[in-house]
C-alpha cells in the first residue's frame, strides 16, 4: 500500500531514541522552508486558497463517507456506480482483490481514525458504537493476512489510539474502555495460525474461524507469499503487543522480518518479490520498490522508529544502498534481477512506487525523491491518474487507477520537508482531478481506463483511510489539527500509531545480535537525519531546479535550440544533434548524448534503450538539449506507427508429428503479406537460407525457392532480410532472434517495422520469432529434416485427417521389420502428445508502437527496423493497450514413450511448459 509517518530524527543521531520526529524536522527545515515561500516566482498560496481546499476535502470526504453509511455499511466497500454494497460471495469474484474482504465493514474500520484527522470526532464516536456493536470477526470466510492486518488490525488499533486521545482530553468518548483494543487483539489471534510454517513467514491467508490447514479453512496448502506480505506487519503487532502486554504478536513479526533478512541476495543486498514461506527459496527473483516489496522497505525504516531498536535502521540502510545503486536511474525506479542487479527485469514501473519519495523523505535524501515525484505528476498531468502501470517513456502499461493514495501521500510529505508552494498546486491538481474524472452520485470511482475515462464499480477502503488523510493534512494549519499529529508515525495504510509506545511494554530484545550486517561507508547515511545545510544548499530554489529539466519529459512539447553539447565539441554553434541523424557508432553522437546526460541501457534480452537523466547532463541547457532529442525519438516513433496496432501471429507446425498441435506466438511485420487478410494464411516446408543473416544476395536459392525462409536477427534492416529471400522465390519468411534465450512468454511482443521507404514491393508475409520459439522450428529441422508449418493470424484447427492417417500408417509400419520402429514409435508419441486448439503457447502481449530510425527494439512492445548489432537504438514508444491474457494450453499423454530421438525436442517442450507457467505466476502476483 502506501508510504507513511513522520519524517526525520535527531541530527547527528541514528540511536533508537526517535520521540517526536516529525517536530524535530520541522525545526530543522524551518529556515529553508521560509526562504522557499517567499522566493521570487514561488507563487505562495494564500492562506484563503488553502482553508478552501481544506474545505473542499472535507466535502469530498463527506460525500464518499456518507454515501458508504447510507448504500453500503454493513458491507465492506462502497460499489458507487450501483449505489449498493459489495458483499464477498454475493458478487462475481475479482479474485485476489476479494481477499481483503472479510465481511467485517471493512471501510468503516478502516476510516476510524480518518474521521477524527478531519475534526469529524462526532462522526467518529458514532462509527466507534457501530464497530463494537456491528462488527463480527468470526467469520468463516478466508482473508488476506497482509491486508486483514494493514486495514483492519490496522483500523482497530488507529482508532483505539484516537479514543484514548479524545478521553484524556476530556469531551468526547469518555465511555469509551479500551473495546476496539480488545477486537485487535481477537483478531490478532485469529491471524497467528498463519505463522504455523518453519521460517516463521506467514501463510498468505488464514481462515478468520478455522485457521490454516483444518479441514473447513480451505486454506493452507500454499507455498509462496510476497516479501511485503510477509514484511509488513511488525508495525500492527508490535503496536499491538505494546498496548496489551502480550509479547507474542511482536515476537512472530520479528521473526518474519528476521528471516527475510537472512534470505536476502547477500551479494546485492536486495530482496525478490515472492518467497518460499517452507524453504526461503525465491520464487520471483525481481527486486524493485513497488508491488510485492514496497512496504517491506517502509517497515524496516519505521519499526526503527516506533521500537527504537538499532538492526531495523541498520537493515534498511543496507537495502537502501542497494537500491540507490541498482535500482534508482533517476527519476526512474526500474526493477532489476537480485542475481544480476545491473540487468533490468523490466522497462515498465508499477503505482505502487510512488510510495517511496515519501520514504526516501523520512530517510532526509530529498534530491532523488523531488526527481521521482516530479517525473510522476508529469505522467498524472498526461493520463490525469496515475496508472497501474506505466513505461519508461510514459506511455500506459495497465490502464486502471484504483484511486490509490500513495502519491498524494508522497506530496504531502514533500512540502512538509520543503514548504515549497509548488506541491500545494499538486494536491490542487489531485483535488480537481477526482472531482472532474472519478466523482460520481454514489461517491468516487475507480478508474478502469485512464486513457478513456470509463468507470469501474469500486471505491476501495484505502481511499478513505488514507488520500483524504494526506490531502487535509497538506493543507491544514497546526491550528485546524484538534492534536497534534506530529505525536504519531503513520502505518502503510496510513493509521495512527503514538510514538509513546517505544517505552511501553519493551519485552522483545532489541538487538538482533545474530545477524551480521554488511559493512557500509557511513558517508552515505550522513543525510539520515536531514538538515538545511544538505537539503537546500545555500540555494533558495533548490527543489525547483531539481524538478525544471523534467517538466518536459513527457509532453509532447520539449524545448528546442541550439545544442550546447555540440558547441562545446567544436569552435562555434553547431546544428543541434537531430533524431532522424543519430547514429550509434558514431563516437562524436555517443559523446554529445553524455554531455546531454542520455545513457544507453542494454536489456536482457539483447535490446537497447535509450533514457535520459537530466541531472547527469554537463549543464540544464544540455538536458533541455537532451529532453529535445528524446522527444523528437519519440515523435519518430509515432510518425511510423500505424493506423493500427497489429496483433501477434501465429507460426504453427502442422507437419509430423505435430500436426498442428504447436503454435508459437509470432510478431508481426508491418510491411508485406497482411496475413489479417488471408484466411488460409502461408503454408510451407521451411527452409535455412544462406548466408544466415539475409543481408545479402541468397546464395542457395534452389533450397529456398516455393519454402518459408528462416534467417537470423542482424546485421541489416528487417525489410531488406524481406527482400532478398523474396528475390530468392521464397513464400515468406521467419526472423529468429539471436538473443539467446529470449522468449515470448517473458518479453513484449516484438513488431517489425520497415526501413523507411516504401515497401510495396515486399509482397511475401515475415514474421520474427524469439530465440526460445525460433529454437523450437530448428531442433525440428534437426530431428525431421522436414518440417512444415502455416504462417496465419491465428491457430487454425489441426489436421485431424493427416493425423489418423499418420496413426494408421504408423500401426502398419509397426508389423514391419524393425528398421521402421524407431519411426513407428516417434509416430505414436506424436499421436499422443496432444494440445488443444491454440497451441501449446499463447502469451500475453502488447501491441504497441513502432521504434524510430537507427533502432530495431524498444523498452515495451515495440515495432523495430533494424537489429541493435546495427545501431543501439533510442526508447522506443510501447504501446497504450493493455495485455490481454490468452493461458495456454498444454496437454501430454501420461503412456506417450518418446524414444531417443525424439527425446530433446520433449526436452525443450517440456521446459517451455514450465516456464510459460512461472510467467503465468508472475503476471497474477504483479500487482
Amino acid at each position: 500500500m502506501a508510504l507513511s509517518g513522520a519524517p526525520g530524527c535527531r541530527a547527528g543521531d541514528r540511536g533508537p531514541r526517535w520521540r517526536r520526529p516529525w517536530k524535530l524536522l520541522a525545526l530543522g527545515l524551518l529556515s529553508a522552508s521560509s526562504v522557499l515561500a517567499a522566493a521570487p516566482g514561488a507563487g505562495a498560496m494564500s492562506r484563503e486558497e488553502k482553508r478552501r481546499l481544506g474545505n473542499q476535502v472535507l466535502e469530498m470526504f463527506d460525500h464518499a463517507y456518507s454515501n458508504y453509511m447510507e448504500h453500503a455499511y454493513p458491507a465492506d466497500e462502497l460499489m458507487p456506480l450501483t449505489c449498493r454494497g459489495r458483499v464477498r460471495g454475493q458478487e462475481p469474484s475479482r479474485g485476489d482483490v476479494d481477499d481483503a474482504l472479510g465481511k467485517f465493514s471493512l471501510t468503516l474500520i478502516d476510516t476510524l481514525d480518518t474521521l477524527v484527522v478531519l475534526n469529524k470526532t462526532k462522526e467518529f464516536e458514532e462509527a466507534v458504537k457501530k464497530v463494537i456493536k456491528d462488527v463480527n470477526l468470526d467469520n468463516d470466510i478466508v482473508v488476506s493476512v497482509f491486508e486483514t492486518n494493514i486495514r483492519v488490525l490496522g483500523g482497530l488499533l488507529g482508532g483505539h489510539s484516537v479514543a484514548i486521545m479524545l478521553k484524556e482530553k476530556g469531551e468526547y468518548m469518555q465511555w469509551y474502555n479500551g473495546e476496539l483494543l480488545h477486537m485487535a487483539k481477537e483478531l490478532g489471534y485469529k491471524l497467528l495460525p498463519a505463522f504455523n510454517t518453519t521460517s516463521g513467514l506467514p501463510y498468505p491467508r488464514v481462515n478468520l474461524k478455522f485457521g490454516v490447514r483444518h479441514p473447513e479453512a480451505r486454506t493452507g496448502t500454499e507455498t509462496d507469499t510476497c516479501t511485503a506480505c510477509a514484511g509488513t506487519l511488525i508495525l500492527e503487532f508490535a503496536a499491538l503487543s505494546r498496548f496489551t502486554g502480550t509479547s507474542i504478536f511482536e515476537e512472530y513479526a520479528r521473526k518474519a522480518l528476521d528471516f527475510i533478512w537472512e534470505k536476502r541476495q547477500r551479494s546485492s543486498n536486495l530482496v525478490g518479490v515472492t518467497i518460499n514461506i517452507h524453504t526461503g527459496d525465491w520464487v520471483r527473483k525481481d527486486s524493485g520498490v513497488g508491488a510485492g516489496i514496497d512496504s517491506y522497505y517502509e517497515y524496516l525504516l519505521k519499526a526503527y522508529v516506533l521500537l527504537g531498536d538499532d538492526s531495523f535502521l541498520e537493515r534498511f540502510n543496507t537495502h537502501y544502498d542497494a537500491i540507490m545503486r541498482y535500482i534508482s536511474q533517476p527519476p526512474l525506479l526500474l526493477d532489476v534481477h537480485i542475481h544480476k542487479p545491473m540487468l533490468n527485469a523490466r522497462t515498465w514501473m508499477d503505482s505502487l512506487l510512488a510510495f517511496f519519495p515519501g520514504l526516501q523523505v523520512l530517510k532526509g535524501d530529498i534530491r532523488p525523491a523531488i526527481e521521482t515525484h516530479e517525473m510522476l505528476y508529469q505522467v498524472i498531468k498526461k493520463h490525469n491518474f496515475l496508472p497501474e502501470a506505466f513505461t519508461t517513456d510514459f506511455r500506459v502499461h495497465w490502464a486502471q487507477h484504483p484511486l490509490r493514495p500513495e502519491f498524494a501521500e508522497s506530496t504531502y510529505f514533500l512540502y512538509k520537508a520543503t514548504g515549497d508552494p509548488y506541491y500545494l498546486e499538486v494536491g490542487k491538481t489531485l483535488i480537481e482531478n477526482l472531482n472532474k474524472y472519478a466523482r460520481v452520485p454514489c461517491g468516487f470511482a475507480a478508474m478502469k481506463d485512464v486513457r478513456t475515462g470509463s468507470h469501474e464499480d469500486r471505491m476501495d477502503s484505502f481511499f478513505l483511510a488514507e488520500m483524504f488523510k494526506y490531502l487535509y493534512l497538506l493543507f491544514a494549519d497546526k491550528e485546524d489539527m484538534i492534536f497534534d499529529i506530529e505525536d504519531y508515525i503513520f502505518t502503510t495504510e496510513a493509521h495512527l500509531l503514538p510514538l509513546w509506545l517505544s517505552t511501553t511494554n519493551q519485552t522483545i530484545s532489541k538487538k538482533n545480535t545474530t545477524t551480521e550486517y554488511t559493512e557500509l561507508d557511513d558517508s552515505n547515511f550522513d543525510w539520515t537525519c536531514p538538515n538545511t545545510q544538505i537539503l537546500f544548499p545555500n540555494d533558495p530554489m533548490f527543489a525547483q531546479s531539481i524538478r525544471e529539466p523534467l517538466k518536459n519529459v513527457v509532453d509532447k512539447s520539449c524545448p528546442r535550440g541550439i545544442s550546447r553539447a555540440e558547441e562545446s565539441l567544436g569552435s562555434g554553434p553547431k546544428p543541434p544533434l537531430r533524431a532522424r541523424d543519430f547514429m550509434a557508432s558514431n563516437p562524436e553522437h555517443l559523446e554529445i548524448l553524455k554531455k546531454m546526460g542520455v545513457s544507453l541501457i542494454h536489456l536482457k534480452d539483447g535490446r537497447v534503450q535509450l533514457v535520459q537523466h537530466a541531472v547527469q547532463a554537463a549543464s540544464s541547457l544540455d538536458a533541455e538539449d537532451g529532453l529535445r532529442f528524446m522527444q523528437e525519438m519519440i515523435e519518430l516513433s509515432s510518425q511510423q506507427q500505424k493506423e493500427q496496432q497489429l496483433p501477434p501471429r501465429a507460426v504453427q507446425i502442422v507437419s509430423h508429428p505435430f500436426f498442428g498441435r504447436v503454435v508459437l506466438t509470432a510478431g508481426p511485420a508491418q510491411f508485406g503479406m497482411d496475413l489479417s487478410k488471408q484466411k488460409a494464411g502461408t503454408r510451407g516446408f521451411v527452409a535455412t537460407i544462406k548466408p544466415y543473416n539475409g543481408c545479402s544476395e541468397i546464395t542457395n536459392p534452389e533450397a529456398v525457392k516455393e519454402k518459408i525462409a528462416l534467417m537470423q536477427r542482424g546485421q541489416c534492416m528487417f525489410a531488406e532480410k524481406a527482400r532478398n529471400i523474396q528475390k530468392a522465390g521464397a513464400i515468406g519468411g521467419i526472423v529468429i532472434d539471436d538473443n539467446e534465450g529470449s522468449s515470448s512468454d517473458t518479453a513484449p511482443l516484438f513488431q517489425m517495422a520497415g526501413d523507411g521507404k516504401n515497401t510495396d514491393d515486399i509482397t511475401i508475409p515475415m514474421l520474427f520469432l524469439f530465440n526460445k520459439e525460433g529454437n523450437i522450428i530448428l531442433d525440428a529441422i534437426r530431428e525431421y529434416e522436414a518440417v512444415e508449418v502455416l504462417l496465419s493470424d491465428k491457430a487454425k484447427d489441426r489436421d485431424l485427417e493427416m493425423e489418423n492417417m499418420d496413426q494408421k500408417s504408423s500401426e502398419n509400419d509397426s508389423q514391419k521389420p524393425n528398421s521402421k520402429e524407431a519411426l513407428s514409435e516417434s509416430q505414436d508419441a506424436g499421436a499422443g502428445s496432444e494440445k488443444p486448439e491454440g497451441g501449446a503457447e499463447s502469451s500475453a502481449v502488447d501491441a504497441a508502437d513502432p521504434s524510430p530510425p537507427a533502432s530495431s527494439d524498444s523498452a515495451g512492445s515495440s515495432a523495430a527496423q533494424e537489429d541493435p548489432h546495427t545501431a543501439p537504438g533510442p526508447v522506443c514508444t510501447p504501446g497504450d493497450s493493455q495485455p490481454q491474457e490468452q493461458p495456454p494450453h498444454t496437454e501430454a499423454s501420461s503412456n506417450t514413450h518418446w524414444d531417443s530421438k525424439v527425446q530433446p525436442m520433449e526436452s525443450i517442450l517440456a521446459d517451455w511448459n514450465e516456464d510459460i507457467e512461472a510467467f503465468e505466476m508472475m503476471e497474477k502476483d504483479e500487482l
